[in-house]
């Protein structure tokens, strides 16, 4: 009796030893820059990116018709990236070189460089750790920190939070697959007026050597008002020499408003003001 005793408690502390063994192994947690690292690696390394991509604009009330416009992108890794929107109404060209931005809208540079909407590719462009790092970590990601969260069935590493924290920016990596799956980004500090923005980035795909997703969709408030569908992924192609070059973009184009305007040139100007304001309704709605 007593043997059989001691046999059963040698069973029971080995699984439960076992058990704890497991619990451990499964709740490691890789660090911030290991995850990114890993994801940079499994995204692919090819020199220039083509996507041909439908943008659709969904309206404040179900009634309301989407705007749907066509959208190209360009990138030439590891630091240059280009949009082009152009319909019979709308023009827009948004463009990233060596860190600096700069966004066009129906032919007058505007005041805003970029908007948190433009963000959403800053996962892509860099493909090396150390940019990619110091790029989210400007824009609030706290990749000193990192977690195990679930996200629609999925298990995946939080980059920036302690899950179930979603009060702070923070990037959603896959554990699997290494790919980004959500990105949560907030203003500047947590006192920002604007509401969280959400980027999820379904579909994911490979193309040779590389990975893209088909669809990208924007939330706010669980509300989903923007969405990106890929038609065309084209790598290794070429570019016009002046694609990325932002100076001979501003010498093309002039500010939406001068800022010390000659008193000749206030006729129109606001009209012109009027246009800009239309097409930030559009392009920029967390403007208002």
């Amino acid at each position: 009796m007593l043997l059989s005793l001691k046999k059963s408690l040698v069973i029971f502390s080995s699984i439960a030893t076992l058990t704890c063994l497991i619990s451990s192994a499964s709740a490691y947690v890789l660090q911030g820059p290991h995850i990114l690292e890993l994801m940079t690696q499994k995204l692919g390394q090819t020199n220039r990116l083509f996507i041909s991509q439908t943008l659709i604009l969904y309206g404040d009330q179900a009634q309301e018709a989407p705007v749907v416009l066509n959208e190209k992108l360009s990138y030439l890794f590891p630091e240059n990236f280009r949009s082009d929107i152009q319909s019979e109404n709308v023009k827009k060209i948004h463009v990233v070189s060596k860190g600096v931005a700069l966004t066009v809208i129906d032919g007058k540079i505007s005041i805003k460089a970029e908007t948190r909407f433009d963000r959403y590719k800053y996962l892509f462009l860099y493909h090396s750790r150390t940019a990619l790092d110091k790029k989210i970590s400007g824009l609030g990601v706290d990749v000193s920190i990192s977690s195990l969260g679930r996200f629609q069935g999925k298990i995946a590493y939080v980059i920036g939070a302690r899950y179930p924290d979603e009060s702070v920016p923070q990037i959603w990596v896959d554990r699997d697959t290494f790919m980004p799956i959500r990105w949560v980004i907030m203003g500047k500090d947590t006192q920002s007026y604007l509401d969280p923005l959400e980027v999820r980035y379904l579909g994911w795909r490979q193309v040779k050597e590389n990975w893209y997703p088909m669809n990208i969709q924007f939330y706010q408030n669980d509300f989903l008002f923007r969405e990106i569908m890929v038609d065309a992924v084209k790598l290794d192609v070429s570019f016009p020499e002046k694609t990325f070059d932002i100076e001979h973009l501003k010498s093309i184009y002039k500010p939406a408003i001068a800022i010390f305007p000659e008193k000749g040139a206030l006729e129109g100007i606001g009209e012109v003001q009027k246009t800009i304001e239309d097409f930030n309704k559009i392009f920029e709605p967390d403007s208002k």
